[in-house]
């Protein structure tokens, strides 16, 4: 009921008061009777006619009972004396996160939940869905507007429970991680669909370890990195000791060719051309020809 039916009683009320001969303004009262008639058939013409606001449907109770039809957005005519609810249709979002304010709840709400191996894992999600149009009034009649406590909170926490202890705390965290967002979808839209919403996506924002396990990832992974880093240098040697030993054969195999290929005659005749070409240089020097007693010394300034 509006404040238009609400005054029209009032008036309607208030004329019969004073529809008596010894009061004073008794020659109003038909004249209120009238304004309260006005402002009641007013109230409740404006009571009959709503408006949905869009990315809502709109469910009708009459003194209590739930109607199936739902109300689309825009203007619609209704019953007088229903009362409407409107329910979002749009995409919504429920975070669960152990960040302060992040989530839809204040404080820590992230979810604890124990591993295969009996380790503590801690879960931040994300959870879009939406409503059924067509489930909005079972949603209202069954559950109430508060849809959200009642049903994504508690489903979603406890899905990611039942479904963690399946898994070890180091796969959650790395490479099983995919398959346990799977699902967990899986498990969540099948209860969702149940109660009237449809879940669009499931994020898992982070999986956080216990310190020991933690450390001792850390720890692993250090160890693989100083392996691969001793592995690259062992290589490196391998390698530079390879390319010693064909430098040194390339060294061998040349020495080998030129002892076997010079005779007395060619180094003779490499000397001889080496003092020439000293001789004729430009800086002072001694050269001597030939050797022992026949050795001639020859002095250029």
């Amino acid at each position: 009921m509006n404040v238009l039916m609400i005054l029209g009683l009032v008036a309607i009320v208030v004329s019969l008061v004073v529809n008596n001969p010894a009061s004073p303004v008794q020659r109003y009262a038909k004249l209120i009777r009238i304004a309260g008639v006005v402002l009641l058939v007013l109230g409740f013409f404006m009571k009959a006619v709503v408006q949905i606001n869009p990315g809502q449907v709109g469910v009708q109770a009459i003194f209590g009972k739930v109607k199936d039809e739902i109300l689309p957005s825009g203007l619609n005519v209704v019953n007088p004396l229903a009362v409407v609810r409107e329910f979002d249709i749009k995409t919504q979002n429920y975070t669960m996160s152990g960040i302060n304010d992040e989530g839809v709840k204040g404080g820590d709400d992230a979810i604890r939940a124990l591993s295969a191996d009996g380790l503590e894992v801690t879960i931040d999600l994300t959870v879009l869905y939406r409503i059924i149009p067509q489930s909005a009034p079972a949603i209202y009649r069954e559950l109430g507007t508060n849809y959200r406590d009642v049903i994504v909170r508690p489903i979603a926490r406890t899905r990611i429970r039942d479904l963690a202890a399946n898994y070890e705390a180091v796969s959650l965290y790395s490479s099983r991680r995919e398959e346990f967002q799977g699902k967990i979808f899986e498990a969540i839209d099948r209860d969702f669909k149940e109660r009237g919403l449809v879940l669009e996506q499931l994020l898992v924002r982070n999986i956080t370890l216990p310190e020991s396990v933690k450390r001792a990832i850390e720890s692993k992974i250090n160890a693989e990195q100083e392996a691969q880093k001793m592995t690259f240098v062992l290589q490196k040697e391998k390698q530079e000791a390879e390319r010693k030993r064909v430098e040194a054969q390339g060294i061998a195999d040349y020495q080998k060719i030129i002892t076997s290929t010079l005779t007395d005659r060619q180094l003779k005749y490499e000397a001889i051309k080496a003092q020439k070409e000293l001789a004729e240089s430009d800086n002072a020097k001694i050269v001597i020809l030939g050797s022992g007693k026949d050795g001639n010394i020859l002095i250029n300034p």
